[in-house]
């Protein structure tokens, strides 16, 4: 069967471009309503039914019949016992990108997840303590396809940070366990496994059941369904990101093969239809190039019409007056992904403020970020990137400030404190900052 794929061409030189470029960025991230009702039931239904509601909901969704939740706990013995029954080149590439996720995330820590202290010119002590969270839960997809890079992505940074314990969910529809991500569990020290998935997973992790623990925070992708239980939960527990299709962006100034380019357009493309991927080029023989690998490509490929589709409906090979031009672009863009396939990249790199991921040079293709080159695939989407990071140690710690202040502090802050108070009209407040002013007390001794 032969797919045609058609990205919108663009130019900035035209007057209908702003118009243009808006209507193709347009993806409305409002939830279906039906989805959100019967999410709002689901969610309901656990919290109040717990082990019960995820037992029906799971042998609904998923044909999983099962006794209890127990029987769909899969054992340290399963997860390694998949390990050990991979083949030598699927657990060396596992280890590998297992151990380089790792080495930059613990890099990670010791940049920004530190906790630190100083005392000022009077003796008072002020810093920051961080702490781990106690225990997260980690959502794996399990439909369409399976993802042992998100239990990666989302189990080793938490690792990492000090987690004391790691929950991960997975659907496994007909009881169809995919021995990489099981493998991955293990590599990636996931304390406790379920074969649960949906909002159901999601409301057992937020609410806790008699068997599945309650966790403080719950991270990775998921369906429609899994996001908006990760919407409604926010509260009660923490959320990484409600995460859009996936996107790529490519900067290209012309110099690397168009065939390379096209093939990285598609592995956006390939995810779903909703996905985009975009070029931004000033060279417009280069762009013809590319669409013409688009061409010549896309038929090999095992996944072709969802490319096509994602092509047609949502790419767009956009010409630009310049480089410059093309990342002021990006910029307004803040991609997910965002390639600069140029001979200098290091030039064009300083412009780039808004990108989840930014991969430098024609050798740096987005899949490695996806797999193994080490920091983390989990990204903002949607343009989120303009406010948010990608996941991280940082999102599996709290940050606690910690404030002593010495008896000569006490006589610099208090009359700034009491004046700000009575400002405010809050006088137990000033009275407290007033009372510890030029007065020494009798401390009395600790118990």
């Amino acid at each position: 069967m032969n797919f045609a794929a058609r990205p919108a061409r663009l130019s900035s030189l035209d007057a209908s471009f702003e118009a243009d470029f808006k209507a193709r960025l347009h993806w409305s991230a409002d939830t279906d309503t039906a989805i959100e009702e019967r999410v709002a039931a689901i969610l309901a239904d656990v919290r109040q039914r717990g082990d019960a509601a995820v037992l029906e909901y799971t042998a609904r969704f998923d044909g999983l019949d099962a006794a209890s939740v127990q029987a769909l706990e899969l054992t340290q013995t399963e997860l390694k016992s998949a390990f050990d029954s991979l083949a030598p080149a699927q657990r060396a590439a596992l280890e590998a990108a297992a151990a380089r996720v790792r080495s930059y995330h613990e890099a990670q820590k010791k940049a920004c997840g530190e906790s630190w202290s100083y005392r000022d010119a009077d003796g008072s002590l002020l810093g920051q303590k961080v702490t781990p969270l106690d225990r997260v839960g980690i959502y794996v997809p399990g439909g369409k396809a399976a993802y042992p890079s998100s239990v990666l992505m989302n189990a080793i940074p938490a690792h990492v940070a000090g987690v004391g314990e790691i929950i991960m969910v997975v659907p496994t529809p007909r009881g169809e366990k995919n021995p990489l991500v099981l493998a991955a569990a293990y590599v990636a020290g996931v304390s406790r496994a379920f074969t649960i998935g949906g909002a159901q997973a999601v409301a057992a992790l937020a609410y806790g059941t008699a068997t599945v623990p309650a966790v403080d925070k719950i991270t990775g992708p998921g369906n429609a369904y899994v996001a908006a239980a990760k919407r409604r939960v926010f509260g009660t527990v923490g959320i990484d990101m409600i995460a859009g299709p996936s996107e790529i962006l490519v900067l290209a100034d012309g110099s690397t093969p168009a065939d390379w380019v096209a093939m990285d357009l598609f592995s956006q493309a390939e995810h779903d239809e909703l996905a985009q991927s975009i070029l931004l080029s000033p060279d417009a023989a280069y762009i013809d190039a590319v669409q013409a690998a688009i061409d010549r490509l896309l038929p090999a490929m095992p996944r072709a019409a969802i490319i096509a589709k994602s092509l047609s409906d949502r790419g767009a090979l956009i010409h630009t007056r310049s480089m410059e031009e093309a990342c002021a672009l990006s910029n307004r863009i803040a991609p997910e992904h965002l390639e600069v396939s140029s001979r200098d990249p290091q030039r064009w790199e300083p412009l780039l403020r808004h990108a989840g991921a930014i991969f430098l040079g024609a050798y740096t293709s987005e899949s490695l970020g996806d797999y193994c080159a080490g920091p983390n695939h989990v990204l903002p989407t949607s343009g989120t990137a303009r406010f948010s990071s990608p996941l991280g140690v940082y999102d599996f710690q709290k940050r606690s400030s910690l404030i002593e202040v010495s008896q000569a502090g006490a006589q610099v802050l208090g009359p700034v404190a009491a004046e700000l108070a009575y400002g405010e009209g809050l006088q137990a407040h000033a009275r407290a900052a007033e009372m510890r002013l030029a007065v020494v007390p009798t401390m009395r001794a600790a118990p």
